[in-house]
């Protein structure tokens, strides 16, 4: 059982993430899965500053999901 504390290094990261697999179905209430809340914390502070996403274009996110929801462009006439 790891530490509590902010996670530094990509060692404390991988060790989080299996302690965090193996609290997964920690009944609601427990003191596992309060740990699991707090682990999660951590591993979310760690992944957003290591691994960030840039948010998506929003016109090409658009046109992703109207081809995924197979939708076309329609023009209405007024």
């Amino acid at each position: 059982m790891m530490e509590l504390r902010p996670i530094r290094s990509k060692r404390e990261h991988q060790a989080a993430l299996k302690e965090s697999e193996a609290l997964w179905g920690a009944p609601e209430g427990s003191h596992e899965a309060d740990r699991l809340e707090v682990l999660t914390l951590l591993i979310e502070a760690y992944e957003h500053e290591h691994f960030p996403i840039a948010d998506p274009d929003p016109i090409d996110f658009l046109q992703h999901v109207m081809e995924a929801r197979e939708l076309a462009r329609s023009v209405t006439k007024p």
